[in-house]
């Protein structure tokens, strides 16, 4: 299921919450949405989903406009809002039931279909829970649940991962990146790591406009000369091979001497910064 939006705005009073944005996303492509809080991410999703009509412009489903059936899009849609829409009083299968029944499923099917998702989202142990005794971890991965529990086409994830702990995250990313071999997925997020680690592709948008359009090396080798650091070594270390060790390493951009107790400024990309520290401390 492919996605297309052209020249979409949308107004709240005079402000501009999204500002005439066109992109596609294609089929089976998994696109992060970057920006800062309030730049339109979480907009631009509730028009894609039907739940929000923008002012002006259109949006495409497999090239059927969204506004002429936005139920028949739901239907094919599986939508996590950065607030997890769930019941803390229900237990974990009785909800994933319960939405099934409001995605319309037929009766005979939703049973196995909420035995699915309890495996494929790892709630086996907490099945038999409240959703308010879980975890925010294990509320996120109902949150998930909920959103695939229909089999939906197209996957819309609203900042999945705030909130959680490192090991949450990553088992977060695994269910999404799982879900995206079938899928057509658009995540957003404000942090650059998160986005990097998930999508094929990423859209940066601030102010309601999007500013940048790429993969993730594409994206990093067009921001220009990133980051610099200095980096220390051994006095004894030969000058000549240092320089030529951290020139070597993929898309750094200079590599200068200070003679400072045998400092270097090396300047590349985040990602690059990482393998140079890898890469001294094999030397040393």
């Amino acid at each position: 299921m492919s996605i297309r939006l052209e020249n979409v705005t949308r107004l709240f009073g005079e402000q501009y919450a999204v500002n005439d944005i066109s992109f596609e996303v294609k089929t089976g492509e998994i696109v992060g949405f970057l920006g800062p809080n309030g730049a339109g991410k979480t907009t631009t999703m509730k028009m894609i989903t039907g739940f929000l009509a923008p002012t002006a412009g259109k949006i495409f489903i497999n090239d059927q406009p969204v506004w002429e059936n936005p139920g028949a899009v739901k239907k094919i849609t599986g939508y996590l809002p950065e607030n997890n829409p769930l019941y803390y009083d229900m237990y974990v299968t009785d909800y994933l039931e319960y939405v099934a029944g409001l995605q319309q499923m037929e009766k005979g099917s939703i049973t196995q279909r909420v035995r699915e998702m309890v495996v494929v989202c790892g709630l086996d142990r907490e099945k038999h829970k409240k959703i308010g005794e879980l975890s925010k971890g294990y509320r996120q991965r109902v949150g998930l649940a909920q959103a695939l529990i229909h089999d939906p086409q197209i996957l819309i994830l609203d900042e999945p991962t705030t909130g959680l702990d490192p090991n949450q995250i990553i088992e977060i990313r695994n269910l999404i990146k799982e879900a995206g071999k079938e899928k057509t997925v658009i995540l957003s997020t404000h942090i650059l790591p998160e986005v990097e680690a998930m999508s094929d592709r990423i859209l940066i948008i601030n102010e309601g406009k999007i500013v940048a359009d790429g993969s993730p090396e594409s994206l990093r080798k067009a921001s220009g000369e990133g980051l610099t650091v200095r980096v220390r070594v051994d006095a004894d270390a030969p000058t000549q091979g240092i320089i030529e060790a951290l020139k070597s390493i993929p898309n750094v951009t200079a590599v200068d001497f200070l003679n400072d107790n045998n400092t270097y400024i090396v300047t590349g990309g985040s990602a690059d910064l990482k393998q140079i520290d890898l890469s001294l401390s094999d030397r040393q």
